[in-house]
């Protein structure tokens, strides 16, 4: 029974935590999933320095990054993703959020924007946003998410990862 392991994560913000570096290298992630508003391009190289990465674009992506895809729709072993960074709440998914899921209807499905870690259901589909984990923002705590999956049964495990407070990465000059 090997198990898939993803780390998730949002918001960076043209800034990655490197406790959440380390943490992703001692897991030794299969995949890595960036649920948007990533920053720079040096954030996700060093994403994909670490593991095969699935990224969609945020609302604050400019200059090169506005040319990565908006959705994503991937399987993992037997599961199915859809990851979007804007999309609602699992209480009230938008209008796209809830199109996707009619559409592809996935096991999974992923967002990031409001920087609140939530995990639930929209009908069958389970509705992850792991928080955010960069330093930009009204949040005041950091997260990300392991997600373990089967690749035989695709049973799912998860682990929150908390990283501390928001304003801890900042230096004082």
């Amino acid at each position: 029974m090997a198990k898939i392991k993803i780390g998730i994560l949002s918001d960076t913000h043209g800034w990655l935590d490197p406790e959440l570096v380390e943490l992703f290298q001692d897991k030794q992630v299969d995949l890595l999933i960036h649920a948007g508003d990533i920053g720079n391009q040096e954030v996700i190289d060093q994403l994909e320095a670490l593991a095969e990465l699935k990224i969609v674009k945020g609302n604050i992506d400019g200059g090169d990054l506005r040319f990565l895809p908006e959705t994503l729709v991937f399987l993992v072993g037997p599961r199915k993703f859809v990851l979007r960074h804007i999309a609602g709440s699992p209480r009230s998914p938008n209008m796209a959020a809830r199109g996707l899921i009619a559409e592809h209807k996935p096991d999974i499905f992923i967002c990031g924007h409001s920087h609140i870690p939530v995990v639930g259901r929209v009908k069958e589909t389970l509705w992850v946003n792991p928080g955010a984990c960069g330093r930009v923002g009204f949040h005041d705590l950091c997260f990300a998410l392991f997600l373990y999956v089967d690749e035989d049964s695709g049973e799912l495990e998860m682990e929150r990862i908390h990283l501390g407070s928001r304003v801890a990465g900042f230096k004082k000059p």
